[in-house]
């Protein structure tokens, strides 16, 4: 099946804290810059497998952006979406790690290059003979970078396309007033959703909801596939099957080392839909998508373990044998 994907929202640079619990306000060194932002490392996985793959965002004319850019380009992405900006800096966060999993952040996306991405940015020209759109809930911190999304959304779906949506919470966003109010709206389009274990409360009704009874009020309303991100404990399936009946899968994830959690839900998403638009089974989509996860969390830096095809094979055939 031939498909083009489109990834749209913030490119920056990321420094790590070098030490586990370093606090934001005492000195502390930092590592970096590494390229990153959640749609970009999802594009950058995208191309690693050699799908086509085109992404939408703006740096500053600075050596940061320059870096992110030929990064993207040097890994297979279609980078003519990304604009350079002459009012703003490249976007930049900065990560302290609580432990292997709980992460504080700083970002600097609003006030920067991709924080001014718009509307007028998404070239429909580049949007030609795209079939899917991949959404990040990180990626509306704005009315201007909604719109932009809405704007290719639009035009992929008028054309029959598919969307997926991945919420990516994160704690220091909440008050972004404008992406909750978003979120509504792009759930109505979404295909496939990708919400982690931790994230499918917030798209309950109320409180007093289990994950099973929110999945089959999501699956209702019109969401065809809806993979739960588990971490460590692997990933779960629903949809319907050929009887309309809801069905469950769940793939155990594979042991690995944990040395840098940044990037491995973007990995594995990329990943999951990549294969299930390329008609793999939903077992196998879910199975290399959780080795993609394994093996971006055995990375420092969150767009560094991305991996390509050959690679997944080899580390699932690896993982059988031991």
């Amino acid at each position: 099946m031939n498909f083009k994907i489109c990834s749209i929202g913030e490119l920056l640079v990321e420094f790590l804290a070098k030490e586990q619990n370093q606090r934001f306000d005492q000195t502390g060194e930092f590592i970096g810059p590494f390229p990153s932002g959640a749609p970009a490392i999802f594009a950058d996985q995208v191309a690693k497998l050699g799908f086509p793959v085109v992404f939408f965002s703006c740096v500053g004319k600075d050596t940061f952006g320059k870096m992110c850019v030929n990064r993207l380009k040097q890994d297979g992405v279609m980078t003519d979406g990304i604009t350079f900006h002459n009012k703003a800096n490249t976007g930049s966060a900065f990560v302290s790690y609580r432990n292997s999993n709980e992460r504080d952040f700083i970002f600097n996306i609003p006030n920067s290059a991709c924080g001014l991405l718009s509307f007028n940015h998404i070239n429909e020209n580049l949007l030609k003979d795209c079939t899917h759109l991949h959404v990040m809930g990180s990626s509306l911190y704005s009315f201007r970078a909604i719109d932009a999304v809405r704007k290719a959304l639009d035009i992929i779906k008028r054309k029959g396309g598919t969307i997926s949506f991945d919420p990516n919470l994160r704690k220091e966003m909440f008050n972004i007033q404008e992406m909750e109010q978003s979120f509504g709206y792009i759930m109505e389009y979404t295909d496939i959703f990708l919400p982690s274990e931790s994230e499918v409360n917030y798209f309950a009704d109320n409180n007093n909801e289990n994950e099973q009874e929110t999945i089959i009020k999501l699956l209702q309303k019109g969401i065809k596939h809806i993979v739960v991100k588990c971490g460590a404990k692997g990933a779960t399936y629903y949809g319907y099957d050929e009887q309309n009946t809801i069905k469950k899968i769940h793939v155990d994830s594979f042991t690995t080392q944990s040395i840098d959690p940044t990037g491995a839900g973007d990995c594995f998403a990329a990943t999951f839909v990549s294969l299930m638009l390329a008609g793999f089974s939903v077992e196998k989509a879910l199975q290399y998508a959780n080795a993609s996860g394994a093996l971006a969390v055995s990375q420092k830096g969150p767009m560094e373990g991305t991996s390509t095809l050959t690679e997944l094979e080899r580390f699932i055939f690896n993982s059988k044998v031991n």
